[in-house]
C-alpha cells in the first residue's frame, strides 16, 4: 500500500501538538509491513524537507502555509496531480482539512485526521474581528468539504468523534476513533532550567482562549496569597497571551522554544502537570506527563475525561473557586507519584496499542 501523508503541519511546526502527531503517525506507518510512505508538503526552495517529500516547484514561506490562498494553491494545483503521478492508494490529510480538490482517482482512498472542531465552535486567536470572521467562514467550508470528501474521518477521542457527528450528521457512518500516539519517552539525564526551583508545578499551552490560562494563573495567584505551600509555576507559552497584570507574577516562570528533551525534563521533574482547558480534542501533554510518572490535575469535560485515570484530581474549568480549592488541596497534599502505575496507564496510547488500532482501520479501508 502506498500511503501519502500530508506533512505540512510537521514542516511548519514539528514541536506543536499536531506536528508531533503527524511525526508519530509517520513513524507508525514506516514500521508497518507492506506499506510505503510518501510525504507531501510545501517549503521554501532551500528547505531540507524537499529532500524527503514531494513539494510544488514554487517556493512557499513557512510562515504562510496556513493562509487560505496558499492552501488552495497546494490542494487544487499541486496535490491532485501529485497523488495520481505517485499512484497513491491512500492519502491522509492531517490538519482538520486539506483533502485535494477535484475528481478523486478511481480506487484511491482518502482519510481526514480530524483532531478537533474548535476552529468552528470556539473563539480562536486572531489579530482582528474581521480576520476571525473570514477564517471562521473559510475553515467551515474547508472542514465541511474534507469531512464530506473523506472515506473515513479519524478522531483522537470519542469527544471529537461525537462533535464531528453532531456538526456533520452526514458523516455518521464514517467516523472512527484513533487515539493519538504518544510515544514512550526514553530515559534522559536532562535537567530542567536552572531558573526553576526544586519544587514546581507545570502547565503547557497558552495561545488559544480555550486553554483557559488567564483563569488558571489568576487562581494560582490567589492560592499563593493564601498558602506559602503553593509551588512556583513553570508555564510553557508566550507572556503576550495573558493579561498584562498576570505576565510578571512572582514565582511564574515563562518557557518557550523547548526541544523534546527539554520538555521531557520539565515533565519528569514537575510535581504536577495542570491542564485547565475547557475544550480539548485529546490532551497530549497529559499523556506525556503520565508516561513519565508525573501526576496530573485537570479540568472536567471534553476529551480530558478520556486521557487520565479516573482518580486524577479534577476541577471545573469555568470556576475560579473550583480551581483554587484544587490548587490549595494539592499544595498541602501532593498527588501520589506512583510512577509505575501512571506509566502503565499511559501505555494505552503507546506504539503497540496505536499500531494495532491503526492496522484495524487500514484493513477496514482495504476491505
Amino acid at each position: 500500500m502506498r500511503v501519502g501523508l500530508d506533512y505540512r503541519p510537521a514542516t511548519v511546526a514539528p514541536q506543536s501538538g499536531i506536528g508531533r502527531q503527524v511525526r508519530a503517525l509517520e513513524s507508525a506507518l514506516q514500521e508497518r509491513a507492506r506499506t510505503e510512505l510518501l510525504r507531501f508538503t510545501e517549503a521554501p526552495l532551500d528547505h531540507p524537507q524537499r529532500q524527503s517529500a514531494f513539494c510544488p516547484e514554487w517556493a512557499s514561506p513557512l510562515g504562510g502555509l496556513q493562509r487560505p490562498q496558499v492552501r488552495l494553491r497546494f490542494e487544487a494545483n499541486f496535490l491532485p496531480a501529485a497523488l495520481r503521478e505517485q499512484a497513491v492508494d491512500l492519502y491522509i490529510a492531517t490538519a482538520n482539512m486539506g483533502l485535494p480538490l477535484g475528481r478523486k482517482p478511481a480506487g484511491q482512498r482518502q482519510v481526514l485526521l480530524l483532531h478537533d472542531l474548535f476552529q468552528l465552535t470556539e473563539r480562536n486567536y486572531h489579530r482582528s474581528r474581521l480576520k476571525a470572521l473570514a477564517y471562521r467562514l473559510i475553515d467551515t467550508l474547508s472542514v465541511a468539504w474534507s469531512v464530506w470528501r473523506a472515506d473515513r474521518v479519524w478522531c483522537p477521542s470519542q469527544f471529537s468523534a461525537n462533535e464531528t457527528q453532531r456538526l456533520f450528521p452526514f458523516a455518521k457512518g464514517k467516523v472512527r476513533v484513533l487515539p493519538n500516539l504518544v510515544p514512550t519517552l526514553a530515559s534522559t539525564d536532562e535537567k530542567p532550567p536552572q531558573s526553576l526551583p526544586t519544587r514546581y508545578w507545570l502547565a503547557v499551552g497558552t495561545r488559544e482562549p480555550r486553554k483557559n490560562m488567564p483563569r488558571f494563573v489568576e487562581a494560582w495567584r490567589q492560592a499563593r496569597t493564601q498558602s506559602a505551600e503553593v509551588p512556583e509555576l513553570a508555564l510553557v507559552g508566550d507572556p503576550d497571551d495573558l493579561p498584562e497584570a498576570l505576565r510578571a507574577l512572582s514565582g511564574l516562570h515563562w518557557l518557550s522554544g523547548l526541544d523534546d528533551q527539554e520538555l521531557q525534563a520539565l515533565y519528569r521533574h514537575a510535581e504536577c502537570l495542570w491542564q485547565p482547558s475547557y475544550a480539548e480534542g485529546f490532551g497530549l501533554p497529559v499523556v506525556e506527563a503520565l508516561s513519565l510518572g508525573t501526576p496530573v490535575a485537570l479540568a472536567r469535560g471534553s476529551a480530558l475525561d478520556e486521557v487520565a485515570p479516573a482518580d486524577s484530581p479534577r476541577f471545573e474549568a469555568h470556576s475560579t473557586q473550583s480551581m483554587l480549592d484544587c490548587l490549595l488541596h494539592l499544595a498541602s497534599t501532593a498527588p501520589i507519584r506512583d510512577v509505575s502505575a501512571l506509566h502503565q496507564w499511559s501505555q494505552r496510547f503507546a506504539m503497540p496499542a496505536y499500531a494495532a488500532r491503526l492496522n484495524e482501520l487500514l484493513e477496514e479501508l482495504r476491505a
